[in-house]
């Protein structure tokens, strides 16, 4: 991570935790949506590499604000897809951090909930989910920086990103509210600002079926062989 991205995140972990207390208004007059405008414009002249930095702390902190409507103002359906799937990685990983959190402190028959195999295993399942969704969002992000952001160019990593992360939530929601007991459905704990929403984004801008859908025509579309020469060519 840049400096200037490490600067912009540390920004935005600040206004993200006032606009909680008092709704947009920060994030706007912070100047988010210039995120993407060039500096020879007056902007930042930030990437969607940036972007999905910013959206992940605000799928941590500001689940519940149109934090990516403030930074793409005007996107279209495709590129408010990809914005979800950023703000689903950071919620996930806030899912996970706190599901960690909370087996190594509470306790169970004289020794805390992670030092059981059957939890080790399930939390291990869901850092797999979370990990495979972060990584779908940085190489989408990596994708859409090449092409300057045409979605028509990225059309297969967005799809199979937001797919990747539909089909991860139901694994991620669960497994946290498991080994959290009762408590994560507590309107005192905060797992369910981050489980509601990842509920709610799962079929925002394209469900499960939708994007699979559009995934499978394209892949069927490449070929075989298309296929191959196509992933090797966005690895190169």
């Amino acid at each position: 991570m840049s400096a200037a991205r490490d600067m912009l995140c540390d920004t935005a972990r600040a206004v993200f935790v006032d606009a909680a207390a008092a709704g947009i208004a920060p994030v706007e007059e912070a100047g988010f949506g210039l995120l993407l405008v060039p500096e020879e414009d007056g902007g930042f002249g930030g990437d969607w590499g940036d972007v999905n930095a910013v959206l992940q702390i605000a799928g941590v902190i500001v689940p519940d604000l149109p934090i990516a409507e403030t930074i793409l103002p005007g996107t279209g359906e495709v590129l408010c897809a990809a914005a979800t799937v950023s703000l689903m990685a950071g919620a996930m990983g806030q899912a996970l951090a706190l599901s960690i959190d909370h087996v190594n402190m509470r306790q169970q028959f004289g020794r805390p909930l992670g030092k059981f195999q059957a939890v080790q295993q399930s939390l291990a399942v869901m850092a797999c989910e979370v990990r495979a969704v972060d990584a779908a969002a940085a190489a989408l992000a990596a994708r859409l920086d090449a092409v300057d952001l045409d979605p028509s160019a990225a059309g297969f990593e967005i799809a199979a990103a937001k797919l990747r992360a539909n089909r991860a939530v139901g694994v991620v929601t669960a497994v946290a509210h498991q080994v959290h007991g009762a408590i994560g459905f507590t309107e005192e704990y905060d797992l369910h600002r981050v489980t509601i929403p990842l509920m709610r984004w799962r079929g925002t801008h394209g469900n499960d079926a939708h994007w699979a859908q559009i995934l499978g025509r394209q892949v069927a579309g490449f070929g075989g062989r298309g296929l191959w020469e196509a992933m090797a060519a966005r690895g190169a």
